[in-house]
């Protein structure tokens, strides 16, 4: 008997007509006599509309009460469906993180899960369907967590780890893995298989496909993933380890992002620590750096450095800085206008020129390059927003991806 944890997304449970949907995919894995956990997200949009609704009450709302409110999104679409699945004749139960219970360690909105009591619902799989809300756990403590958005993919694949499942599906609204973004670049083509490492820099990078957690537990623990679709029947993308590699494919896919900002911090004293001094501040306020660049000038004695964050923490990260009394600097410059676009692929390793190709594309398109970062296999660059979409489509051409 095969054991499958089956994940579905916000879209794939956005109305009822859609739940009750998912309710027959269930039941047809469910009828060709296989044990199904099924992990739900909040319906579309409902996730947003809570945090609304905490915004109206406070700009600053309490983590912890966030938490116990975002919550419920999960714990309404586990009923529907649970409900719907009695409806079409079988046996399904839901249980929530706190009867489980999923054990989660971490800050409010942004914790991990650690461990969860896999033994009732390993009973009930023998008589019927379980329906886990993702997304969420309880502390050590005993207070409601969250892990972050998009984070019912996480626990998708905590679950397929912790009840050592024999595949682990997560369905969304597109048919699997595409080589950009299919909405806005309409000759994007799907990946048919795709390996951990490749997966989790196209996530990373802005791929709205999964959640990078969630891709990085199933990398450690060797879990096989697959991305499909809820409204089709057509195969998906695999995700699995490094025999999936194409290497006679120098470049998989192109992902970019629209939510990042770039921070000069100009004429630094230029000596030993200062980098550290910068930055520590901003690791205890849990704000996340991508991109470092550093130029010497030319006396020696001073340095510029560039980083890139997250757009939302720009107001916190200027303020912080400002504080700081360990560092000297003229002035800080910054920029809220850009996107990070990146090339991903296993061959760039072995296949000479790609780099050039990247910066003389963008350069025949006249785009300006803001910052590089480099890795084995990606190269991404920050250019002004309003390039974005060209980029991509350039990018997209050129490495014979359309």
């Amino acid at each position: 008997m095969v054991k499958k944890i089956l994940k579905f997304g916000g879209t794939s449970v956005g109305t009822i007509e859609r739940i009750q949907h998912v309710a027959n995919i269930i039941k047809k894995e469910y009828d060709a006599g296989n044990q199904i956990i099924a992990i739900v997200s909040a319906m579309a949009g409902r996730t947003n509309e809570l945090i609304k609704y905490s915004k109206d009450i406070a700009q600053d709302f309490d983590k912890r009460e966030l938490d116990v409110l975002l919550s419920t999104g999960e714990q309404v679409t586990c009923a529907l469906l649970a409900g719907a699945l009695i409806k079409l004749k079988l046996k399904a139960k839901t249980w929530l993180n706190w009867q489980i219970p999923i054990l989660t360690e971490g800050e409010h909105s942004n914790s991990r899960i650690i461990n969860m009591n896999v033994s009732q619902i390993s009973k009930y799989l023998d008589e019927g369907i379980a329906v886990i809300p993702g997304f969420q756990g309880i502390s050590k403590k005993g207070d409601v967590t969250t892990i972050g958005r998009g984070g019912s993919d996480a626990t998708a694949v905590a679950i397929a780890k912790l009840f050592n499942a024999d595949s682990c599906e997560i369905y969304t609204d597109v048919d699997g893995v595409f080589s950009t973004d299919p909405n806005k670049i309409p000759v994007a083509k799907k990946i048919e298989k795709i390996s951990y490492d490749e997966m989790l820099e196209l996530s990373s990078l802005g791929a709205k496909v999964m959640q990078p957690s969630a891709v990085q537990t199933a990398m450690i623990y060797n879990i096989p993933l697959e991305v499909r679709s809820t409204f089709t029947d057509r195969k998906g993308t695999k995700i699995f380890d490094q025999q999936s590699i194409d290497y006679n494919k120098s470049v998989t896919g192109v992902a970019y992002s629209k939510d990042d900002a770039k921070i000069t911090l100009i004429g630094v004293e230029d000596k030993p620590g200062v980098a550290a001094n910068i930055f520590d501040p901003l690791n205890k306020a849990q704000i996340n750096v991508d991109m470092v660049i550093q130029n010497i000038s030319s006396d020696q004695k001073t340095t510029d450095i560039t980083f890139t964050i997250k757009r939302e923490d720009l107001s916190n990260t200027k303020e912080i800085l400002k504080n700081n009394k360990k560092i000297k600097y003229q002035d800080i410059a910054y920029n809220d206008k850009v996107a990070k676009v990146s090339i991903v692929g296993a061959g760039m390793v072995s296949t000479p020129g790609v780099t050039f190709k990247m910066f003389k594309g963008l350069a025949d398109e006249k785009i300006n390059i803001l910052a590089i970062s480099t890795s084995e296999i990606k190269l991404s660059v920050i250019i002004e927003q309003e390039n974005t979409l060209n980029a991509v489509k350039k990018l997209h051409t050129i490495f014979e991806l359309d």
